[in-house]
């Protein structure tokens, strides 16, 4: 029984050493606890790091898998709260955008995708911290362009919260519907992403595999970060997302693979 635990074990790990496994569980939690708690943010830490580990591909589909499970309990109230109307004219862009992205992901060479991201979530960061909004007029061709852009961002890397909340921020819908829109958008950005990573050949069994390790934690993350949204506050708690999102950008670049012996 035991061989048979430790050999079940080693397959869903996919060989990775414990000094691996503790880090995409570290990862997984952060990313989780900013995703529970801003409704966007888990992509920022979770796949500079987590990629710099079994790589941009898989952690991309490692996201979709646990996110859309463990999301699914955000979405009633998202629902009554969101304006079904802009988030799902955004989609309509998002179906052109995400189909893009996930052909880079898939077929652009991994080590370039790594760096890809590193710099994207740098540049996204930057672009949130600035303070910059969109301050244009919200019309129906720039709200589809909005979110054509952001499921091109979603399908190469899952990273499409930033420029979706930077186009937002700009409008005057209250903090509790920005949140609830967040949420519902990528609820339906997910079904599109997990039928263009099916036909993109992203969603394998190694994915599954550890999909099963980190999702538990990633669960408790987004939970603990959830009920965190009616309880911490949000200034302290987005400085620490900022400090997470900065760290791992560190710690995802490539240069520091030898370092922190990733392969």
């Amino acid at each position: 029984m035991s061989d048979t635990i430790c050999n079940l074990w080693s397959y869903l790990i996919d060989g990775k050493s414990t000094g691996e496994v503790l880090f995409l569980l570290a990862a997984s939690l952060m990313a989780g606890l900013a995703r529970g708690f801003a409704g966007f943010g888990a992509a920022l830490i979770f796949m500079p790091t987590v990629s710099s580990v079994v790589g941009p591909q898989a952690a991309a589909a490692i996201l979709l898998i646990i996110d859309s499970i463990a999301a699914l309990g955000m979405i009633p109230d998202s629902w009554r709260r969101s304006d079904h109307r802009a988030v799902g004219t955004m989609a309509i862009g998002s179906l052109i955008g995400i189909p893009l992205g996930t052909a880079v992901l898939a077929f652009l060479d991994p080590h370039i995708v790594r760096w890809v991201i590193v710099t994207v979530v740098a540049c996204l960061f930057g672009l949130l911290v600035s303070g910059w909004r969109f301050r244009g007029q919200s019309t129906t061709g720039t709200i589809v362009g909005v979110g054509l852009f952001t499921g091109f961002c979603t399908g190469t890397s899952q990273i499409g919260g930033p420029p979706l909340l930077a186009y937002w921020l700009g409008t005057d819908v209250s903090g509790v519907k920005l949140r609830a829109n967040v949420v519902l958008y990528f609820a339906i950005s997910t079904v599109i992403s997990l039928v263009t990573y099916s036909v993109g050949g992203l969603i394998t069994w190694r994915v599954f595999g550890l999909s099963i390790v980190v999702g538990p934690v990633y669960a408790l993350g987004l939970f603990t970060g959830t009920r965190a949204f009616g309880l911490a506050s949000e200034t302290v708690f987005r400085r620490a997302c900022y400090s997470l999102i900065i760290l791992s950008v560190i710690l995802g670049l490539p240069l520091l693979d030898p370092i922190l012996h990733r392969h």
